[in-house]
C-alpha cells in the first residue's frame, strides 16, 4: 500500500476539525481510505486524492484543475474522481475537495458488508 504519508496527515488534520464525525482509516483501493461515519469519504491513493462526491455533480466537477475521471475495470465510476497534486496544492483547493466529499458523506449510503 503506497500512499503519500504527508497528504494522509493533511487529510487527517482536516478531519480532526470536525469533532462530531467518526473517522476510521482503512487500506482500500491501493491507498488509505478515510471512512467517515462508516462510509468511504476520501482516499489517499499514491500522490493523489480519490474523492467520493454526489454523482449528480459528476459532469460539472471535471473543469477543476487536476481532476480526472475514475475508471475501474474499463468503466467510469460516477461520483468518484482522482485529483492530482496541482488540484489541491493550495489550502483553498484542498478545502474544496474535502468539503465536497464531506458534504456528500452525509447522504451517501454505506457499502454492503
Amino acid at each position: 500500500m503506497a500512499f503519500d504519508k504527508i497528504l494522509a496527515e493533511r487529510v487527517r488534520k482536516y478531519l480532526d476539525g470536525f469533532p462530531n464525525v467518526n473517522v476510521q482509516e482503512k487500506p482500500m483501493f491501493g491507498g488509505l481510505a478515510f471512512m467517515v461515519n462508516g462510509k468511504m469519504c476520501i482516499n489517499v491513493s499514491g500522490d493523489n486524492l480519490m474523492c467520493r462526491f454526489d454523482p449528480q455533480l459528476h459532469e460539472s466537477i471535471f473543469h477543476k484543475t487536476g481532476c480526472e475521471k475514475m475508471i475501474m475495470k474499463g468503466r467510469e465510476l460516477k461520483g468518484y474522481c482522482y485529483v492530482k497534486h496541482d488540484g489541491f496544492k493550495s489550502d483553498q483547493d484542498f478545502d474544496f475537495w474535502m468539503d465536497l466529499c464531506l458534504s456528500y458523506n452525509k447522504k451517501a449510503k454505506s457499502s454492503k458488508k
